[in-house]
């Protein structure tokens, strides 16, 4: 069952790349008492996710953090080093928490994962967006396509917030 606007989500956790080594964040150290905006991608280091998707976040970073927005992450069925490899190449800094769902453990909790094997990529997460507040989905964007970036992009969910 696909997550819905007003679900909480569930408890999971993440691998994060961390200054002395990987680390685990829970879905409560990550949204309890927050607002926050979660982005999934399909894949780390893909054209559209890396073109497209993540640059959308890291202009709009400022302005979604106007509205509110305590902190903004991604997330994408990769291991922790290649999500800190990613995050080194875009230049994110702290301005987008990078969270490992590597066995794509999350993404099936949510309903939000794809089989992309016929692309080579076996197992992934569906492109989305959301805002989640003390986690509870309050906004939900799920791209039909996962080449696509548009119902899922920054300026799409700043306009909805």
């Amino acid at each position: 069952m696909t997550i819905s606007i007003g679900d909480r989500l569930p408890d999971a956790s993440f691998r994060v790349p961390g200054e002395g080594g990987p680390t685990s964040m829970t879905t409560g150290d990550i949204f309890s008492g927050k607002r926050v905006v979660l982005f999934a991608v399909p894949g780390a280091f893909t054209p559209t996710c890396s073109m497209n998707h993540l640059p959308g976040f890291l202009e709009h970073n400022d302005a979604l953090r106007a509205k509110g927005v305590d902190t903004i992450a991604v997330v994408a069925v990769n291991d922790v080093h290649v999500m800190k490899a990613w995050k080194s190449a875009t230049e994110a800094g702290d301005r987008i928490l990078f969270l490992s769902d590597g066995n794509g453990e999350f993404a099936k909790a949510i309903g939000l994962d794809a089989d992309l094997s016929a692309g080579g990529l076996g197992v992934r997460s569906r492109r989305y967006a959301m805002l989640v507040e003390d986690g509870v989905v309050r906004q939900l964007n799920i791209e039909p396509s996962p080449g696509q970036a548009d119902t899922s992009s920054a300026e799409t969910l700043l306009a909805q917030i």
